[in-house]
């Protein structure tokens, strides 16, 4: 029996990663923000949301002790962040500064990896925050990658569909070839391993392109290679795999498709036991809980839902916690008006609905309306007077909250640029057809990518045409809103 326990709606773009801690579930969206719920209740955390990255949030894990979550984005940058108090600890930067896809931990925490874009996965000593290595292990982008329980392991996946096995020292143990055809999109080692015969065997979930998850088991002698095993082939999906996480028994894989279903997996008889088919658009995300029989799953529906695997009632309680995105009371005129339109009194109406009016003075006497406010910084800030550390980082992060709402949830699409999820002021088209803001895309070109963000196949030239005829049609929808 799977039941529905509570949905989560409070992000304004897909949601992309969920994981969670003992106490606590983490998600991660396109919104370029993460959001953190208690378990008890699947309340909000009052820091939440958490707001620093660039781009959107690509992958997300907390840390042993669930004191720190640590997230990474196409800013080519991981961000640890304190579960306390919702500030960044630090920020580890990928060395080639290339686009980010996925992050994962050691069982200990005390290394951390990522692959990037450029098929080099980054490895870091987390109790010190330095850099190890960056090694090339593919020519395509890294979208997965994974420490095996005992630690001695890591798996990558890239999107050309080859599956790799290390160990922490980046000696190769096995490469399967186009595990997935079409591209890898996620693989997870089983959170238990057994020792046979001074083997260490664990088992390990891949989905992909293909459709398919596949079940392998992987055994490893002390100084030998590994050998890889292939136990089942699920394709109860009918659509590309986007996702797949184990319970934390193990004994159950749980993946997300294209299809919009999620499908729960028996891991040793290799059958499906249940498919749930509560989400309107892609399945992006999918987590265990490590304490409890709780499952989350997060869509390009912009909702994470929370079930529990099992006989007997939802969590008391769980379904009274408000399920649909409150938001700001946006009651004034102001509400309807784009940031940068706003005045200098609609600024100051802002504030006091988000209980900040000891920054009225300030504001006042720094003459702030809303396109100052639009570019305000920690710089900015301390230059205003805000000396505060905790009430400096609470206004950005309003701020950064302020924005994404009103980018417009009734926003054409079309007029979004993909890289910063921001209606587009100054929209060109790059080699790879696709339109962009030119700000973000000269930023994403300057960082050395020369692989589409939408794609991430080779553009052949740099050059940016503008977007004449989109720029008209933002303009004319701007003016035509209520």
């Amino acid at each position: 029996m799977v039941s529905l326990m509570t949905s989560l709606q409070h992000h304004t773009d897909e949601v992309t990663c969920c994981t969670f801690s003992a106490s606590l579930l983490a998600t991660g969206s396109g919104d370029k923000s993460l959001r953190l719920y208690n378990t008890a209740d699947f309340s909000e955390l009052p820091c939440s949301p958490l707001s620093a990255h660039g781009y959107g949030v690509r992958s997300c894990c907390f840390t042993s002790c669930g004191d720190y979550l640590l997230s990474c984005s196409a800013d080519g940058s991981v961000l640890v962040w304190s579960c306390k108090s919702g500030e960044v600890d630090s920020e580890l930067q990928h060395p080639n500064r290339s686009p980010l896809r996925v992050c994962a931990l050691a069982p200990d925490s005390s290394l951390l990896m990522a692959g990037a874009s450029d098929g080099t996965v980054a490895l870091w000593d987390f109790t010190s925050r330095t850099l190890l290595r960056c090694s090339p292990v593919s020519e395509a982008s890294v979208v997965a990658c994974c420490f095996s329980p005992c630690g001695h392991m890591v798996a990558t996946g890239c999107s050309l569909g080859d599956l790799q096995i290390w160990d922490v020292d980046n000696c190769l143990l096995h490469a399967e070839k186009n595990a997935h055809d079409l591209g890898v999109t996620c693989c997870t080692f089983a959170p238990q391993f057994e020792i046979e015969d001074s083997h260490v065997q664990v088992r390990l979930a891949s989905c992909g392109q293909d459709s398919q998850v596949k079940i392998w088991m992987v055994s490893q002698h002390e100084g030998h290679a590994c050998v890889v095993k292939l136990l089942h082939t699920l394709t109860s999906q009918c659509a590309p795999v986007l996702c797949c996480a184990f319970s934390s028994d193990g004994e159950l894989v749980v993946a997300g498709s294209v299809d919009k279903s999620v499908a729960i997996y028996d891991t040793g008889r290799g059958i499906l036991l249940h498919s749930l088919k509560q989400h309107d658009r892609y399945v992006t995300a999918v987590a265990s809980s490590p304490t409890m029989p709780w499952m989350a799953t997060g869509s390009m529906d912009k909702t994470v839902n929370v079930w529990k695997i099992g006989d007997g009632h939802p969590v008391a309680g769980a379904q009274s916690v408000q399920t649909t995105y409150q938001g700001r009371k946006q009651q004034a005129s102001f509400s309807r008006l784009l940031l940068p339109d706003w005045s200098e009194e609609d600024v100051q109406a802002w504030l006091c609905e988000e209980g900040l009016e000891e920054l009225l003075a300030i504001f006042r006497a720094n003459n702030t309306d809303g396109a100052e406010l639009s570019r305000l910084s920690k710089e900015t800030a301390i230059e205003m007077g805000i000396e505060s550390v905790g009430l400096r980082a609470r206004l950005l992060r309003r701020i950064q909250a302020l924005k994404v709402e009103l980018s417009a949830p009734d926003c054409p699409d079309e007029f979004v640029c993909p890289i910063t999820r921001e209606l587009m002021k100054d929209p060109v088209i790059a080699a790879d057809g696709f339109s962009y803001e030119r700000e973000s895309i000269e930023g994403w070109i300057r960082g050395k990518n020369r692989s589409s963000p939408m794609t991430n196949l080779p553009m052949q030239t740099t050059l940016l045409t503008p977007n004449r005829a989109l720029k008209m049609a933002i303009s004319r929808w701007k003016c035509g809103r209520p």
